[in-house]
């Protein structure tokens, strides 16, 4: 049994580290290295738990010494291994299409054609409404627009630092009440395993946005940052006889107890 504590245990930014506390039976312990530090806690009904706190190492910055006569050499394998873009990235999406069903709408994205919101019976469209056209030209202007991609931040994503390419699709079908053609902003985030349309939002009347996760996104060195990196707190039931002058016991100034996400959300209503 698990229980994630990222809320809990961590900042707001994405690239901190987040922690996830494991309860390990009786009869299979977590073995602790030597010199692994650890606390005593009690969880809310009281039961005291000896919980192993991770090694996180600091990372080390590699120093690269180039040599003057393969200078050119490395000049020229730069070019030939310069990082694609998102959109180079996003070219295995060409030709594909993706549909959500959400209740009596499916949404049908063609990636750099159309978006459709569309009603089926017996496999026929009964309905349909057009909700964007890619426009290039649109696209281009918007992205533009960033000074650069690491600023793009998802406002309405769980993680709220999670970056997110944005293509325009304009010109949809009239809205009965703007009176203006329906549009909506393509929002591809990496997240793996597979493409798929991850959500859809009416953010202002008959304007909208969608989201795709991508995991080719993921090989965009500004994607792979927002992975944050976790790191386990090993927990196993205390015995009642167990001493050890090395183990903190209930230290007023490292106070913890264990509280799950939903008692964390609970207490912020």
């Amino acid at each position: 049994m698990v229980f994630t504590g990222g809320s809990t245990f961590n900042g707001g930014s994405s690239r901190e580290p987040k922690y996830k506390i494991e309860f390990h039976q009786k009869d299979s312990p977590f073995h602790p290295d030597d010199d692994q530090e650890s606390i005593v806690i009690p969880d809310k009904n009281g039961q005291k738990f000896i919980c192993y706190l991770p090694k996180v190492e600091n990372e080390k910055s590699e120093k690269f010494v180039i040599q003057p006569n393969i200078s050119n050499m490395i000049v020229e394998t730069e070019k030939r291994i310069k990082q694609k873009t998102p959109d180079e990235l996003l070219e295995v999406l060409k030709g594909q299409c993706f549909i959500r069903q959400e209740g009596w709408w499916s949404y049908e994205l063609c990636y750099q054609k159309k978006l459709r919101q569309i009603h089926l019976e017996d496999e026929k469209v009964v309905q349909e409404f057009v909700l964007g056209v890619y426009d290039p030209e649109a696209t281009s202007a918007f992205n533009q627009n960033l000074s650069d991609i690491s600023t793009l931040k998802d406002p309405r994503s769980k993680d709220l630092s999670q970056r997110y390419h944005a293509h325009i699709y304009t010109n949809g079908t009239i809205c009965d009440l703007t009176n203006k053609p329906r549009e909506t902003e393509v929002r591809f985030v990496c997240l793996e395993p597979r493409a798929m349309v991850s959500s859809i939002t009416e953010i202002s009347t008959c304007k909208y946005a969608l989201t795709v996760q991508s995991p080719a996104l993921c090989k965009h060195p500004l994607f792979q940052e927002e992975r944050p990196v976790w790191h386990t707190i090993d927990c196993n039931v205390l015995p009642q006889d167990y001493k050890d002058d090395k183990v903190i016991q209930e230290n007023r100034n490292r106070e913890i107890v264990m509280v799950t996400d939903s008692e964390v959300d609970d207490s912020e209503q």
